[in-house]
């Protein structure tokens, strides 16, 4: 399985009209490493989906979950391959301008840590199966990304592992704020200038707004 690199992710991007970071040229991990880092973004763009993110080799290797991760063992989910981000992207929340590409909200719904059963991700990711266990604020425990399909293919599963047990509610319903900021999708879109009723249709019901901040109080996340 073939990774697309960062030139893609520049490609389709204008860094003078996006708010989303620029790559910066790659430096190498410290002899003594820190834990590596994972991101879930919550993106309403065209359409609702999760940005599911793990770290590696100075990028963070990205694919597109339509439905959100589900922490039912018995439940696969589809994830899409995209382009490799800049680890930056990991502190990005705000609003993508309107006509951008992937233009609309994104709330960093998750983050933490992750441990790879096996070491390489790079040769695990070639392989067409990534096991790793997370140790997110929401998600937690043993997970697997498995390759479907053609060599060419994008697509993959996403999928907790079995001997986990299961959450007894769905993060996704239940935990619906960020992890950062802990605002709401709506919240987001009206304090960075976005389209808040689109963003609103991706907050489950009963994710009451809060009262909205102060434009002197409102800073992005998006600093690395």
């Amino acid at each position: 399985m073939s990774r697309v690199g960062l030139k893609e992710y520049s490609r389709k991007r204008r860094f003078d009209v996006t708010p989303e970071p620029s790559p910066r040229p790659r430096s190498a991990r410290p002899a003594k490493a820190t834990a590596l880092r994972f991101v879930v973004q919550k993106h309403r763009a065209s359409s609702l989906h999760y940005d599911f993110r793990l770290e590696w080799d100075g990028v963070l290797l990205s694919w597109a979950v339509p439905k959100g991760p589900s922490t039912d063992p018995r439940v696969r989910r589809l994830a899409v391959a995209v382009e490799d981000h800049p680890l930056a992207y990991s502190r990005f929340e705000g609003v993508i301008s309107p006509g951008e590409y992937g233009g609309g909200t994104v709330m960093i719904w998750d983050e933490g840590t992750y441990v790879p059963e096996q070491p390489d991700v790079g040769a695990s990711l070639a392989s067409g199966e990534i096991k790793f266990a997370l140790a997110g604020r929401k998600l937690k425990g043993n997970w697997v990304l498995v390759h479907t399909g053609d060599e060419e293919s994008r697509q993959w599963l996403l999928i907790k592992r079995r001997g986990d047990e299961s959450a007894k509610t769905d993060p996704l319903i239940q935990e619906p704020r960020s992890v950062v900021s802990q605002r709401t999708m709506a919240e987001i879109a009206l304090e960075e200038g976005g389209d808040v009723d689109r963003a609103a249709s991706a907050d489950p019901r009963g994710a009451l707004p809060k009262r909205p901040r102060s434009r002197k109080r409102q800073a992005r996340v998006h600093s690395a």
